[in-house]
């Protein structure tokens, strides 16, 4: 039997150590209300001060990062070959009458699984189905997988003129940046939210809601569509979701889609409205590597490994994620209204040798 990753680990000795720190409190609420600290693991160390800048202009406000949980679900899809178009479309009719059917099978493989959603593409004669699944606290990769590899075999049994040709058709989409993920759903669909009144701006991010607003539009927005981003308008989701997911024992290469979000700015009144929206937040707080110590002591700290209903944990620790993407996104917007601000932060908080040459060039 293969070993897992921890018991690899575990077994070797051999681990790679990645600087973390706790940054916070975080003040949530919406989906919850509490003041949270939060791990991250990064090598940028410049993140730090960042995150922990936005955290605390979180605790100056009553109600904080408003964060809101719009959906959930993990995806797998699957591809077949049919005899023709003609053949798939009938297959994918008859799958749709048999969803009470195929809701009984996914039930079968796990007593979290449940499959809640069935989409499908036809080109020529192949045939794309995206599968859809609560998964509870788990990301859900493996359980997904297994639910369709059973699903494959009732399908090809049971409906003719079909062939299988492989367990991931990449309609999924599974580490890859692509549209459908934000336009279906993959993951844990979180928006955070803040109100920041404009005193504060000026005060603890040394800049103005109208600067900020307008740089959200010609960077983040026209500045992404100019290089092609797809689905995505935001300054660098993917630093602290890195550094979230590493602390935390979590599959980091699903920041590839987990860093395609958006960040709104706008001006209300005197104040600044400020958002981010985060659609493919694949997180879990049980599975494979949570187990090891350092995770599970993150997980316990977070308040992500409680007795609750099924999924409120991984719930959780994706707003918790979500929340300090906020944080991290409103400081560096903020200092880049700012001519030369983040150079010097990165100077003096990650290159002290160089301190002279960028003083006295």
């Amino acid at each position: 039997m293969a070993m897992t990753t921890g018991e690899h680990a575990a077994t070797t000795g051999e681990h790679a150590a990645i600087p973390l720190e706790w940054v916070g409190p975080l003040r949530i609420s919406g989906a919850f209300e509490e003041d949270v600290e939060v791990p991250l693991a990064t090598y940028e160390s410049p993140l730090w001060p960042s995150v922990r800048r936005g955290a605390r202009l979180s605790t100056a406000l009553d109600r904080g990062i408003v964060a809101t949980v719009i959906d959930d679900r993990m995806t797998r899809s699957i591809l077949l070959e049919a005899d023709d178009a003609a053949a798939a479309l009938t297959a994918t009719r008859e799958l749709e009458r048999q969803l009470p059917q195929l809701q009984t099978i996914v039930a079968g493989t796990s007593r979290y699984a449940q499959l809640i959603g069935l989409h499908h593409q036809i080109t020529g004669n192949l045939l794309f189905l995206r599968f859809e699944f609560t998964t509870g606290d788990a990301s859900g990769h493996n359980m997904a997988t297994l639910a369709a590899d059973r699903l494959i075999t009732h399908i090809l049994d049971t409906i003719p003129g079909l062939r299988y040709e492989s367990i991931s058709g990449n309609y999924c989409v599974d580490k890859k940046a692509a549209a459908v993920n934000g336009i279906l759903g993959r993951g844990k669909n979180v928006v955070t939210e803040i109100l920041i009144p404009g005193a504060l701006v000026r005060d603890r991010l040394h800049t103005t809601p109208a600067r900020m607003a307008q740089l959200n539009v010609r960077k983040n927005l026209i500045g992404t569509i100019l290089a092609g981003g797809i689905r995505s308008a935001n300054a660098h989701y993917a630093n602290m979701l890195l550094g979230f997911y590493l602390a935390t024992g979590q599959d980091a290469a699903n920041i590839v889609e987990g860093s395609q979000g958006i960040t709104h700015a706008e001006e209300r009144g005197a104040d600044l409205y400020f958002s981010c929206t985060l659609p493919n937040l694949i997180v879990g707080t049980h599975g494979n590597g949570k187990a090891l110590p350092a995770v599970e002591s993150a997980l316990r700290r977070l308040g992500c490994l409680a007795p609750r209903p099924p999924g409120d944990n991984a719930r959780r620790l994706a707003v918790l994620a979500a929340a300090t993407v906020l944080c991290g996104e409103l400081s560096l917007l903020a200092a880049q209204t700012n001519p030369g601000e983040l150079m010097r932060a990165h100077t003096r908080l990650e290159r002290p040798d160089t301190r002279n040459l960028v003083s006295n060039p």
